[in-house]
């Protein structure tokens, strides 16, 4: 186990090296001048734009200049927005609580919620209960998360009034409820069919007819044998999901007016800040690699027969 978790942390050495080497490319090596824009629609003062370039070490060549921006990363240094000549570190701090309140919630709503009714729509295979969740799921598969943040925001916020339609207080796990339920009703719809589609599978298997044959419990066999195997999927989709969930709040974030890391980005792609959306995305990654590892350890608890070498 010792080895094989050393081997993945080594993996993920390239992994993220190349992954921030393509958005740091998209910020700085494609047309425009993030200097030039805070000018706006003023003539620049070309000398100031020079010291600026120079103070930045934008007039660096690009490969020098991603050099010079992991080895500030290894260090804890994301970079300093150019407009604020704030440090991006207190960017990501100040926005991230926002953020992992509201990925949490959607986490455990779409964990809950879609393993419970796959669950219900794999034991009930063919009947009615099966063909409406599958049909509902399908729905919220196919309506953009922008269409149904609106239509939750309109409908459960304005017309009924069962909630706020916006966040005022980001602390209000309360508020939270209706952004969390947009941003995994996609999820959610997912982990659904992909839940029943396990469970499907597996009541057809051997070790379920064993298990019937021995007299034990339906209760153990459903929960001990049957969703214990088929939940192996299920958490890889949950954990890869998790990353997802934390970049789809980027337009989650700008219909209920949440001050988190998605609103952070948008606004710093507005302004062409790219050290922001570099750390931002970066800060990404690594709970991407890190929830992956997780996941692959995990494994080996739902199944004893997978052994780590």
């Amino acid at each position: 186990m010792g080895r094989y978790v050393v081997r993945r942390l080594l993996q993920m050495i390239p992994v993220f090296i190349g992954s921030t080497f393509i958005i740091f490319m998209m910020m700085y090596a494609l047309p425009g001048d993030p200097v030039r824009a805070l000018w706006g629609e003023r003539a620049p003062d070309e000398a100031q734009m020079a010291a600026m370039r120079r103070d930045l070490g934008l007039d660096d060549p690009i490969l020098v200049q991603y050099w010079n921006y992991i080895t500030g990363l290894v260090q804890g240094d994301f970079g300093t927005q150019i407009r604020s000549r704030r440090e991006v570190i207190d960017v990501i701090a100040d926005a991230l609580p926002a953020t992992l309140r509201l990925t949490a919630l959607a986490f455990l709503i779409t964990a809950v919620v879609g393993i419970s009714l796959g669950l219900l729509a794999g034991l009930r295979a063919g009947k009615k209960t099966d063909r409406g969740i599958l049909f509902v799921s399908l729905l919220l598969i196919s309506v953009p998360v922008f269409v149904i943040g609106y239509l939750y925001q309109t409908y459960f916020g304005i017309k009924w009034g069962w909630i706020s339609p916006t966040v005022r207080d980001s602390e209000n796990w309360g508020e939270l409820l209706l952004p969390a339920l947009a941003l995994a009703s996609l999820s959610l719809a997912y982990v659904t069919r992909l839940t029943r589609t396990s469970i499907v599978e597996n009541r057809r298997a051997d070790y379920m007819r064993t298990a019937r044959a021995k007299g034990l419990p339906q209760q153990r066999v459903i929960g001990t044998h049957l969703l214990r195997n088929s939940l192996i999927p299920v958490v890889t989709f949950l954990g890869v999901d998790l990353g997802n969930l934390m970049a789809g709040a980027i337009v989650t974030e700008g219909i209920f007016n949440i001050n988190g890391i998605g609103r952070a980005v948008y606004t710093a792609l507005n302004a062409r800040e790219g050290a922001t959306v570099v750390g931002i995305v970066s800060f990404i990654i690594v709970v991407y690699l890190v929830v992956a590892l997780l996941v692959d350890l995990l494994y080996a608890v739902l199944d004893p027969r997978i052994r780590y070498a």
